[in-house]
């Protein structure tokens, strides 16, 4: 496992979309406690619940994806990491893309924290571009 906590995020929901898991583990970290709970506000997974493993002092996130009715497709159809350990990308609060016309969104990790494109527009700052989602 690469130490690249968001890309193996990303990997695992995508792998439990394709595979149509209910519940994805993944290793908690502050980083991805935070893009958890967007997900969890924007919609696109059902629940987050954190368990805590007491013998090494670490602990996971199970992440609950959503699904629609009988057809079982899952709501997260792309997930797409923009900034990479080995070039960045950033951006100003006027030069945010908007994903799928704003269907999808665009998560930014700025000063103020791990936030939404929509959050960042509204509090006019920008940050380093880590994912797309829609």
């Amino acid at each position: 496992m690469s130490k690249d906590t968001i890309a193996n995020m990303i990997t695992s929901i995508r792998n439990g979309n394709l595979s149509k898991t209910k519940i994805v583990q993944i290793p908690a970290t502050q980083t991805t406690r935070s893009i958890a709970k967007i997900l969890l506000q924007e919609g696109f997974i059902e629940g987050l619940r954190e368990i805590v493993i007491t013998n090494n002092t670490s602990s996971l996130l199970n992440l609950t994806l959503k699904y629609h009715g009988r057809t079982c497709e899952p709501y997260i159809t792309t997930l797409r990491r923009i900034s990479k350990s080995g070039l960045k990308i950033y951006s100003s609060h006027q030069e945010i893309p908007k994903v799928m016309g704003g269907i999808g969104i665009v998560i930014l990790s700025t000063s103020q924290g791990i936030i939404t494109d929509r959050q960042a527009r509204q509090r006019k700052i920008g940050g380093e571009i880590l994912c797309y989602i829609w």
